[in-house]
């Protein structure tokens, strides 16, 4: 489980690698302290969203989001008002809780404020997703919030090992991504795991012509996939004028160890 300075777990993360001739990625980070709720579970979960480089550990301010909030089959809430501020990885970030009433797949999100990148001229944009199964329900874990980039599963997001085949199909404004760069970072809490060189704190998968990636994650734990777009002249700056804006949509699954001894 993630650990934080702070009572919870994470929701929302945004990465970029700076690292001289190696790709690098920005998260947004959205992780649940659970993502199964059981019958005999409290029915309260911990969410946080922040802003970071989740393999290196380092954070990044998060500006309040946009929009914050949980979809249930056809049931949406506005959970914006609820935020309140913390920090991730000393920076500052964001955290709430919610409670599962009911049975049901719960697709939480945001949207952030679009982050200014100078050193390349852009803005960011990372919407950011994950999921979490309450109370043995299985069925709607495939439906779309809605977001302007999004990555739809296609594999069942929770209940899931490592090495386990993922797959998702990413959306643009509604349409498959095709050949789009898919950038895959593992939350490395604690700064545990140490890379063999920079190219490997960030896999890199590509979507096919149908907006679909496939990646199975050698270890358990929480892993970040932000498939990647780049939109002219979508933001106006501070003097109105338009900038590039790199939109990721990102989703966070969590993976379990195989139980067998």
């Amino acid at each position: 489980m993630p650990r934080f300075v702070l009572p919870g777990v994470v929701l929302g993360c945004a990465v970029i690698l700076g690292l001289a001739g190696v790709a690098g990625a920005h998260f947004g980070l959205l992780l649940p302290d659970k993502a199964m709720v059981m019958q005999e579970d409290k029915p309260e979960i911990a969410l946080t969203l922040a802003f970071c480089h989740p393999f290196e550990q380092k954070g990044m301010v998060m500006a309040r989001p946009v929009k914050f909030g949980v979809k249930a089959g056809k049931d949406r809430t506005d959970l914006l008002a609820t935020l309140k501020e913390t920090q991730v990885l000393g920076q500052p970030a964001w955290q709430t809780t919610f409670a599962l009433k009911k049975p049901g797949i719960y697709a939480f999100y945001f949207d952030p404020q679009p982050y200014w990148e100078p050193a390349e001229n852009k803005f960011i944009i990372h919407q950011t997703k994950t999921y979490v199964a309450a109370f043995g329900a299985e069925e709607g874990w495939d439906a779309e919030v809605g977001l302007k980039a999004e990555i739809i599963p296609l594999t069942r997001p929770f209940g899931l090992y490592a090495g386990n085949v993922f797959q998702g199909q990413v959306k643009f404004k509604g349409k498959p991504l095709p050949d789009a760069d898919v950038e895959v970072e593992f939350w490395n809490d604690g700064g545990r795991v140490k890379a063999p060189n920079d190219y490997f704190v960030a896999q890199v998968v590509k979507t096919d012509k149908n907006g679909v990636f496939t990646f199975s994650p050698p270890a358990p734990g929480w892993w970040g996939f932000a498939a990647l777009t780049t939109e002219k002249q979508a933001v106006p700056d501070k003097d109105g004028r338009k900038k590039d804006a790199e939109y990721g949509a990102v989703l966070w699954v969590q993976f379990h160890e195989w139980p067998a001894k």
